[in-house]
């Protein structure tokens, strides 16, 4: 009878682990991608101006894998033009756009059909007023015409986000931190803060990987 109740057991774990997948931040091997969309100042009318791939650097975002942390910071555009910054760029000189910042993991068909849920944890965030950070998961039709999307803010702890996704095999699933606020002279970024995340995996992720680890160890025994 034992057993029984084991087998049954395992199976509605394997049924649920089929209907959800688990992802964590992941280290800078993972395949990191970046695009910043620009805005006018809420002052000009906030009207979009442009948006393009980034590299991940240019973000402002660091990986540090020996204390296995990233860092975001805000966003710098090393361009004097006025068009960047009031008056033109330089020390101390006020940003003139509002730049958001997406750093992101993304797969085409992988974690589709299912109750994708990112977790991580954030060690510090210190950012000011001037900025915000979430964390996102983004459902993307096969021509990024539309997409369904769910996020949280960012705040010291653990956090954690589930999105049902399409089953369509061709839709693209995002999952990455998003940093939105104006765009800081190179030199000044210290004073308006940052989020520092771990890159180890949170307890509760562990937990279901070993969790699924157990249901494998039991079929093969079986």
């Amino acid at each position: 009878m034992k057993s029984i109740r084991i087998a049954a057991l395992a199976g509605l774990v394997a049924a649920s682990a089929a209907q959800a997948q688990v992802v964590g931040v992941g280290d800078s091997s993972a395949t990191w991608l970046g695009y910043m969309n620009v805005f006018n100042l809420p002052g000009d009318g906030g009207a979009f101006q442009f948006g393009s791939p980034w590299g991940t650097n240019d973000l402002n975002s660091s990986f540090n894998d020996g204390a296995h942390t990233l860092t975001l910071s805000p966003n710098t555009i090393g361009d004097p033009n006025p068009y960047w910054y009031i008056g033109g760029g330089g020390p101390g000189q006020a940003g003139n756009k509002i730049m958001e910042a997406n750093l992101y993991q993304e797969t085409t068909g992988v974690y589709v059909g299912t109750n994708l849920t990112f977790q991580g944890f954030v060690m510090t965030n210190s950012f000011t007023a001037a900025h915000s950070t979430i964390a996102f998961i983004k459902d993307f039709a096969s021509d990024y015409s539309s997409f369904t999307t769910t996020s949280v803010a960012l705040t010291p702890g653990a956090f954690s986000i589930t999105l049902a996704t399409s089953a369509d095999a061709g839709h693209h699933i995002q999952f990455g931190f998003q940093t939105t606020g104006v765009n800081v002279w190179f030199t000044d970024t210290a004073p308006f803060g940052n989020a520092v995340i771990t890159t180890i995996p949170t307890p509760g992720a562990l937990c279901l990987l070993g969790l699924g680890g157990l249901v494998a160890t039991r079929r093969r025994r079986a």
